[in-house]
């Protein structure tokens, strides 16, 4: 009996060291002092995934882990997880029991093209920019409902990826980066009320966006634009020439003579009208000067020396606006 009683008096001695060390594992807040990613892959066992967790240093004992997920059950989800300070065992199980992932934030703003939107997709670490650019190219299926019946085809998603913040897991689908930003546009175009002809007032505002920056200034830009058309004079506009050096993958930085020349159906310059499609991303601003633009006799504007625009009615008050911003510029 005398040697029944220690034994029994040791297991539970051993019992409570296990019980203690347990406790101390899971309870203790432990982790890394400086931001440290760990990245689940899909199908990864618990004992995969609590081999990896220590060592990236998130936790101090792997068989503590499967224990505690032998208690709390649930399932461990794949994905990419951020840890930065010192946490209890229990709150990095239930972060990764309950999906709580790092997203990365995208920053589009207004103006963006589709080849600055794959180099930041790129930047921010969700992608290959040259797969990301095919996939804008390819998914146009997603704006079929304002493009249907539009005179060209879209050859792209430019003109509907709304200028925003997202936030996207590593990893997320190129097509569903896509169509998140397509849904912001959808629910711009709806708080806009946009109606008629979409893709007419897509094309528009992407050319207010690029040719003008300050805000009081759109609805006069959009008016001389409105205006040109109207008395069937080519728009002429600068940022419309460059589009079509990028898509034929020959923009060096400045525009050429030959960019003027070029055959382009983009360029504004040797054909009247809307060029074939948009040439970026516009933002509510934009949208919001086409929608109403001012009503003036304007049909040229160009640039002062302090970045703002000089509108005038006739060719010959252009011109002497002209001389004196390359004066400004001398």
């Amino acid at each position: 009996m005398k040697f029944i009683g220690t034994v029994l008096l040791l297991v539970i001695l051993v019992a409570f060291v296990a019980g203690g060390l347990a406790a101390y594992f899971v309870y203790t807040p432990f982790g890394p002092s400086t931001e440290t990613f760990v990245e689940i892959a899909p199908h990864t066992g618990t004992k995969a995934i609590a081999s990896q967790l220590q060592q990236s240093g998130v936790i101090r004992n792997r068989y503590a882990f499967d224990i505690l997920r032998l208690v709390r059950g649930g399932t461990l989800k794949a994905g990419e997880y951020r840890f930065d300070h010192s946490v209890p065992m229990t709150e990095v199980y239930h972060r990764i029991a309950s999906g709580d992932i790092y997203t990365h934030a995208l920053t589009i703003p207004e103006g963006y093209n589709i080849f600055d939107i794959a180099q930041a997709v790129e930047a921010a670490g969700l992608g290959d920019r040259n797969a990301f650019l095919a996939e804008e190219r390819q998914h146009t299926e997603l704006i079929a409902e304002w493009t249907a019946g539009a005179a060209n085809p879209p050859t792209s998603l430019e003109g509907y990826l709304f200028p925003d913040t997202y936030h996207f897991a590593r990893h997320t689908p190129a097509v569903h980066i896509l169509a998140a930003m397509v849904r912001r546009f959808r629910d711009a175009a709806q708080q806009l009320g946009l109606q008629g002809d979409v893709s007419r007032t897509v094309i528009l505002a992407s050319l207010v966006e690029k040719e003008v920056s300050q805000g009081a200034e759109r609805p006069l830009v959009a008016g001389v634009f409105f205006n040109r058309l109207a008395k069937s004079i080519p728009l002429a506009t600068d940022p419309t020439v460059i589009y079509a050096a990028l898509l034929d993958n020959r923009w060096r930085g400045t525009i050429h003579a030959s960019d003027l020349q070029s055959p382009s159906p983009y360029n504004t310059y040797r054909h009247a009208g809307l060029p074939p499609g948009p040439i970026c991303n516009p933002g509510m601003a934009a949208f919001r000067a086409v929608l109403s633009p001012a009503k003036t006799d304007y049909l040229y504007f160009v640039s002062d020396a302090a970045g703002h625009s000089r509108f005038s009615a006739t060719l010959k008050e252009h011109n002497q606006n002209v001389q004196a911003y390359r004066k400004s510029q001398r």
